[in-house]
């Protein structure tokens, strides 16, 4: 618990890494090809893979974990409003 306290706190105080545009194009172009690999239908459709990829919600942050790259995007899952 105190880790995950510590953590929480650190990643509020810090910025986030400075990503390379050049990594960050990279990324975002290897996202778009697996998506079009697992959803087919966006191959063709510009608009619609933009906003795949943008619903996503992915933010970089700095790998802290034994075997994690210096940078990882974690991909957050759209939030769900329950009546």
């Amino acid at each position: 618990m105190k880790t995950g306290l510590f953590e929480a706190i650190k990643r509020a105080f810090t910025r986030q890494p400075k990503l390379h545009p050049v990594e960050a194009g990279l990324a975002k172009r290897w996202t778009k090809q697996r998506l079009i690999v697992v959803f087919p239908e966006l191959r063709n459709n510009p608009k619609a893979l933009e906003a795949a990829y943008q619903s996503l919600s992915l933010s970089p942050r700095e790998g802290t974990e034994e075997g994690e790259a210096e940078t990882v995007f974690e991909m957050r899952a759209p939030e769900v409003q329950c009546e």
